[in-house]
Order: C-alpha cells, then structure tokens, then sequence
C-alpha cells in the first residue's frame, strides 16, 4: 500500500518499503516511519553565534544535535556527507528525547538547538525533543531551510524559542535549479515564525555569479524588511566551494560588504556578515543612536553593554532574547 507524506511541500507518494525525499520517512507496512528518531548522527556543544543567532542569549552554550537526511538537495551544501547520506550507512549516538534535557543541562547548554542538516526532515523527533526540552525549562532552536507545510511547521514553532532560518536567494528558479525546491514555501515559513513570536534571524549565504547581483540583494532585503521588519537580524554569509559546486570561487568579502551596505541602506537595523572577519561585520550596534552594543569576533563575545535588552546610550530596546 502506497502513502503519502504530507509533511512538507514535495508530498512524497511513498512505495512499501520505499522512502521519501529525505531518505528517512520509510513506508513500513502501510505506516509512515520516521527511522532515524532517537538516532542522532552529530552532538555538539557550540557558541550560540554559530547558529547563527545574534540576538538570542549571546555568549551561551547551546547543545545542537542532528540526524541524517534533508528534503532539499543543495548543491553547495556544507553538510552534504550527513544530510545526503543514507540511514543504514551512517554512525549514530542513541539519544531518547526524555534523555536530551538531562545531557544539555550536564553540558551547561540553556538551550537546544535541531541543526547541521535540517528539523524539518527529523520533524517527529525534533518535535519530542522540543517538547522534552521545553518541559526541563531549557529553549529550543531551529537552524532550517523552512521547507515545510504550515500545518505541522506551526505545530513545531509552538515549541520553540528561536530559529535561524536560511533565505538562500530571492529567486524560485535558484531553488528549483540549486536546491530542488521552491521559494514560496520558505517564505510563508519565515513570515509565519515572525508572527508567531520566534526570535527570527534570516542567513543569506552570497553565491557568487548566482544570487550576488545588487538586484538579487536588493530584491531579497526589501522582502524581509517589507513582510518581517526592520529589526529583523539578517546574516550575509560567505560562499566556500562544497559538495557539487567546487567550480566557483569563494565569495569575496567585498562583495559581503556590498551586500551589508545594500541592507543597511535600504533600512536594516541589524545586518552582519559571516563566514569571513570584516571590522564590525559581527557587531551589534543600536539602530537610533549608533553606539556599539555587542562586539564579536568570529563566535567570541568581546564587549556587551546591552542594559536589559536596551541601549545604554539612547535606552532604544534592542529586539531579540537577552
């Protein structure tokens, strides 16, 4: 018997025996499984700025974990060994969702984060664990491509805290040619977390010759600065060559910095460039007044001076988790 996957925008009719997209839903005797639930391929403990996540608990420890699978096929994905990778060829680390909250709280973590490859593919495990998570008083995370259903991705955002949530190009054509997929799903995704309360911050990884014009950039801030604000954190990431594109260069930081200046000019308060160290391309500085708030390098907390969440300077409240 033949079912069908409803959790995200492919819709996957699955055969018995067969999995979906992600290679990790298999039709088990007429029910949908998810098989990797409870097996985890990657545990960290990390900066909570390699999210990235700027603007929630900064200079915390978060515990990020991931199974294997994805529903997108990026071919410039830095994570292609895992979230390409087959269930039964992978090594893994048996964690139950009960038994996540008492790990992250041995690691000193106030916080999950379902990452490396993407929750929206270990959506029911994700989901547990959230939940678990939550329950212990700790805040869960989301590192996602978005590539979801709005029914179950608002079943998942009610448990979760934060989420960075990658816009890989203002352009259905780059989806479907790069990351055999859509644009409109993500951006309902990205609108919808906004809405319902998640600490939202948006990465744009700069592709060079792909999604690097001053029109592509242009097109893309006006998006997020028209349908999820100004004081949306927005992260300019720098390409490196990986899995099936290794014929393009790195991206260089001049064109991250363009790509800042444009966001910043066209009215983002909170803009950043990552991957690569340019002077203040990591710095938090307050909309109104200008004066630094949080400086940063790479993942390192050097200066924080955020009063309560406010500037010191102007007491402008500066948005995100604090």
């Amino acid at each position: 018997m033949r079912v069908q996957c409803t959790l995200c925008p492919k819709g996957c009719v699955i055969g018995p025996g067969e999995s979906g997209d992600c290679r990790i839903r298999v039709n088990l005797d007429g029910l949908l499984t998810a098989v990797t639930w409870g097996f985890p391929c990657s545990i960290h403990v990390d900066p909570v700025e390699k999210k990235p996540l700027f603007h929630f608990l900064p200079g915390t420890a978060i515990l990020s974990l991931a199974t294997v699978g994805c529903n997108l096929h990026c071919k410039n994905c830095q994570n292609w060994e895992i979230s390409q990778a087959q269930p039964e060829h992978t090594r893994v680390s048996p964690l139950e969702a009960a038994d996540l909250p008492a790990l992250a709280q041995s690691c000193r973590c106030p916080s999950v984060a379902y990452t490396y490859t993407d929750p929206v593919a270990y959506y029911e495990y994700a989901l547990d664990c959230s939940r678990r998570a939550r329950e212990a008083g700790l805040k869960n995370v989301l590192v996602t491509a978005g590539y979801i259903n709005d029914g179950p991705w608002r079943e998942l955002c009610r448990h979760v805290d934060a989420a960075n949530i990658d816009l890989k190009a203002f352009s259905d054509r780059f989806y479907r040619d790069i990351c055999d997929a859509t644009l409109q799903p993500v951006l309902n995704s990205l609108v919808t977390a906004k809405s319902l309360g998640l600490a939202v911050e948006v990465t744009n990884l700069v592709i060079p010759t792909l999604n690097d014009s001053d029109r592509d950039l242009r097109e893309l801030v006006r998006w997020i600065k028209t349908n999820m604000g100004s004081d949306t954190p927005l992260h300019f990431s720098r390409f490196f060559p990986q899995h099936l594109m290794r014929h393009l260069p790195p991206t260089p930081p001049e064109t991250l910095e363009r790509a800042r200046s444009i966001a910043r000019a066209e009215g983002l308060d909170y803009v950043y460039v990552g991957n690569v160290t340019t002077e203040g391309g990591s710095d938090t500085f307050c909309p109104a007044c200008g004066k630094l708030l949080i400086a940063r390098r790479r993942y390192h907390i050097l200066e924080n001076s955020l009063q309560h969440g406010h500037c010191p300077a102007c007491g402008k409240e500066i948005a995100g988790v604090w």
